[in-house]
């Protein structure tokens, strides 16, 4: 046991799924490495619809920042940080298990994987795709999990064997129901996008539907020194799965050499993942990520760039009539 700044640091425990569904929060206790009670908070707000985009076990900006969205959802003090009250609300919205025991299907171990990715986008214009790198990141992104945390849960997977069972956040979709969704209220997303305000300051998407009602939050990068996000109202215009990205040197980034166009071949590494949610800003677009750790936390090429499945989820939700709201 280890004392700093008169809060009680304690070693970490090992990971498992008891410690994890067991967890409950203690006032002044910090855990060194993944923290079971942040990760059961993670998960219970990721089912709730407040992203915190790829889940770790760790209180960083991107948990802060949904922490505080839940609170102030819930009129308590958005300090974006644990406290009694917003730990009962957790979890008397949400007491399923937050880890649970999952059988690695066929699907997530056969198909084209790539052996080495390459970082510059003229490289990436080279290959016929954009694949997951192997396995274990294709399970990750599956369940919104950074592929150390999968690791930390399952130190003696390789994760390439059907049949074997792991441990992984439990962030299946909710049972069927009423077809609405709600933040908060752990429903499916069947429910329709009005309006979706970008936070510039905030790095942040929040999605409302017609009535005002908040449906999900969701953390993001926006924009860069560089290439700026605009801002103004505009509308979506379409949603492409799989999209084939292009470049245009009129874009100008630093780190590409060339001066002529070029396309790279859809992917999950794509740089725009898995999905582009189309603006009327030309070329600007929401869309997904082969980065997810770095959501929140890096810039983008201008864009607003969420994790694979967040950017699905949104999808799933907007029409052509959806306004698109930036703000500082």
């Amino acid at each position: 046991m280890f004392f700093l700044s008169g809060v009680v640091e304690l070693r970490a425990a090992p990971l498992t799924a008891e410690a994890v569904n067991q967890a409950r929060f203690k006032t002044g206790k910090v855990r060194r490495g993944v923290d079971p009670a942040t990760l059961k908070a993670e998960v219970l707000l990721d089912r709730l619809h407040f992203s915190v985009g790829a889940i770790d076990g760790m209180a960083g900006q991107n948990f802060r920042k949904a922490l505080a969205a839940f609170q102030q959802h819930n009129e308590l003090p958005p300090t974006g940080k644990l406290d009694d009250a917003t730990w009962n609300k957790l979890t008397q919205a949400d007491d399923q298990p937050a880890i649970i025991a999952y059988e690695i299907a066929a699907e997530d171990v056969e198909g084209r994987f790539a052996d080495k990715l390459p970082t510059r986008m003229e490289q990436m214009a080279e290959l016929p795709g954009l694949p997951y790198a192997g396995p274990r990141e294709k399970i990750a992104e599956k369940f919104h999990m950074n592929e150390k945390l999968l690791r930390a849960l399952n130190p003696r997977s390789s994760f390439t064997q059907s049949g074997e069972r792991i441990l992984v956040a439990s962030v299946a979709p909710m049972p069927q129901g009423d077809a609405t969704r709600t933040a908060g209220k752990g429903k499916p997303a069947e429910a329709k996008v009005a309006a979706i305000d970008v936070d510039k300051t905030q790095q942040s998407v929040r999605a409302f539907d017609k009535d005002g009602k908040l449906l999900a939050f969701y953390p993001a990068s926006i924009g860069s020194a560089e290439k700026p996000a605009p801002s103004g109202s505009f509308k979506v215009t379409g949603v492409a799965p799989n999209p084939t990205y292009h470049y245009d040197p009129k874009f100008a980034f630093k780190e590409v050499k060339v001066q002529q166009k070029f396309t790279i071949k859809p992917g999950p590494n794509n740089p725009v993942g898995i999905v582009w949610i189309d603006l009327s800003a030309p070329s600007y677009g929401i869309h997904g990520t082969p980065t997810p750790e770095t959501v929140g936390k890096a810039e983008s090429h201008g864009c607003v760039r969420l994790t694979n499945w967040d950017a699905l989820a949104l999808a799933a939700m907007v029409s052509k009539s959806t306004v698109v709201r930036f703000n500082n």
